[in-house]
């Protein structure tokens, strides 16, 4: 893959040019000069675009800026460990030239609640599953739609917004959740989740004794109802009763969905 030169900026519009090909498919309307968010409702944001093909990030670059956003391009991945911590969204190539995306998925989720979206060209089952327990929030396979790429970061950020009318600590017996600090304990002791462990486990607590169906913990946590993504739940549950040490906190009802239990 070829990289970015020494001295080139990390942001940019490529003016004067056209945009290089893009990694998506963009539609034809799209090329139009567009009004700032056009059909979204999402706001401005600094995104960090993780890539090591200057072309593709260039022309995604250009594209994002187009809708009233700012970019930063990161083409390594101890580059975009570095200045992860500027940016209100990632997008993340997960085929980078010093570090496997994964393992910077993993550096960034250690470290920040920063929104990460994975743009790929590895779009298999087993790689979007090892996205999503690496603490991606949405797994997108190249070649992509750019309206699917606006609408799936307007719903990550959606579900990343603070709810006011959610309870900011909840106790279920030895189990204590801090939705301020995203902060879970058990006995004490502190548990280490995803970003989309602790909102599922975060969900089922805020309706305890009640079975919260599949319909709608894709909803509210991936943003869509799709059930051809129902593994993604139950692959984010299997994770979350390993890390409480008991298949008993989170029980399953059969076709419906799940609930809290109690160990």
């Amino acid at each position: 893959m070829t990289q970015q030169a020494p001295d080139q900026p990390r942001a940019h519009r490529q003016e004067g040019r056209g945009p290089a090909a893009l990694p998506f498919s963009r539609p034809r309307e799209a090329t139009a000069c567009a009004p700032q968010h056009r059909g979204t409702g999402l706001r401005a944001l600094n995104i960090l675009v993780i890539e090591s093909e200057t072309a593709s990030a260039g022309a995604l670059i250009h594209s994002l800026m187009r809708q009233g956003h700012s970019a930063e391009h990161a083409n390594t991945g101890s580059e975009a460990l570095r200045v992860h911590h500027r940016a209100d969204l990632v997008l993340l190539d997960l085929d980078l030239p010093d570090l496997d995306g994964l393992e910077v998925c993993r550096g960034i989720r250690a470290t920040s609640d920063t929104p990460i979206i994975t743009v790929t060209a590895r779009g298999s089952e087993l790689d979007r599953v090892l996205g999503l327990q690496a603490g991606s929030d949405d797994y997108l396979v190249k070649p992509y739609g750019f309206r699917e790429l606006l609408a799936r970061m307007e719903a990550v950020m959606r579900r990343s917004a603070p709810r006011a009318d959610t309870p900011q600590t909840l106790t279920h017996g030895p189990l204590h959740i801090d939705a301020t600090t995203r902060a879970v304990t058990l006995h004490g002791a502190p548990v280490e989740l995803t970003r989309k462990e602790f909102d599922l486990l975060h969900l089922l607590a805020a309706h305890p004794g009640s079975v919260v169906s599949r319909r709608q913990l894709m909803a509210q946590i991936w943003g869509d109802t799709w059930p051809q993504r129902g593994r993604t739940v139950d692959t984010h549950v299997s994770s979350l009763r390993g890390k409480l040490g008991s298949s008993s906190w989170i029980i399953t009802t059969r076709g419906v969905g799940f609930r809290l239990g109690h160990p």
